[in-house]
């Protein structure tokens, strides 16, 4: 069963959250990650939104999302991130 960390964040620095991305693209593959969708939220149809964008990453089960994100290498970039954006990280089980 695929799993998929759905992310909401908020740019804080635009400079700090391009460095970050550039090194955790090669991470997420690493782990057989997907970059499925990096957008920003074009409109909010119900309720209130607290974040401005949306990115979804696929990994191939959630033992595998969670090894990744738990993984020494991209545990180090988490400061970085915390400089250039505020996420908020859900992990999601959807069937293949």
């Amino acid at each position: 069963m695929s799993a998929y960390f759905v992310v909401q964040a908020n740019v804080k620095d635009p400079d700090k959250l391009a460095a970050y991305s550039q090194q955790a693209g090669p991470i997420i593959n690493k782990y057989q990650g997907e970059l499925l969708l990096k957008a920003p939220v074009l409109e909010v149809i119900g309720g209130e939104a607290e974040f401005e964008r949306v990115i979804i990453l696929k990994f191939p089960d959630a033992d595998v999302a969670r090894e990744w994100y738990n993984c020494d290498e991209y545990q180090a970039l988490i400061p970085q991130r915390e400089e250039g954006a505020q996420m908020l990280f859900t992990l999601v089980e959807a069937p293949d």
